[in-house]
């Protein structure tokens, strides 16, 4: 059973991002959070994904919007992934999956017939006082930032 639920407040979290920063969801109390869980550092849809999320970063910040991108690989992989496509918002390493159950996008997943536990690509939009206003599960890419923004936008 997943932790949040929608309509109800998000418990507070505290996770290690790039740029040697900490981000809490209390330190965010005021602005919207869009947190995004993605399988892995780039990859093809993965890198498609961070980069809509950043050519409507600006979109976003309009509409008191922070954006923060979930994986677990390493905190050095992110570091360079984030530089490489000049992602301007944080990146979260989530190694123990931690975060991942919080938000429970921790699925059975196939590749070539073979099964392993792995992220599900989810987003999740956070209002400005904490509640959990929408998420979606299963994403696919083309499409899902534009989706995401206009819930922002009408919030």
């Amino acid at each position: 059973m997943p932790n949040i639920v929608v309509g109800q407040s998000v418990p507070d979290f505290t996770a290690s991002a790039t740029s040697k920063t900490t981000v809490s969801l209390s330190t965010l109390q005021g602005k919207n959070l869009v947190i995004y869980f993605y399988p892995k550092d780039n990859t093809p849809g993965c890198t498609t994904e961070g980069q809509n999320f950043r050519d409507f970063y600006n979109e976003f910040q309009d509409a008191n919007t922070e954006i923060i991108g979930v994986s677990r690989d390493s905190m050095r992989t992110h570091e360079n992934y984030k530089a490489k496509h000049s992602f301007p918002f944080e990146l979260i390493s989530d190694p123990e999956e931690a975060l991942c159950n919080h938000f429970d996008v921790i699925k059975l997943k196939k590749l070539y017939g073979k099964e392993y536990m792995g992220i599900e690509r989810s987003t999740f939009l956070i209002d400005a006082k904490g509640v959990l206003h929408q998420e979606w599960r299963k994403v696919k890419v083309k499409g899902h930032v534009d989706e995401v923004l206009a819930v922002v936008k009408s919030l």
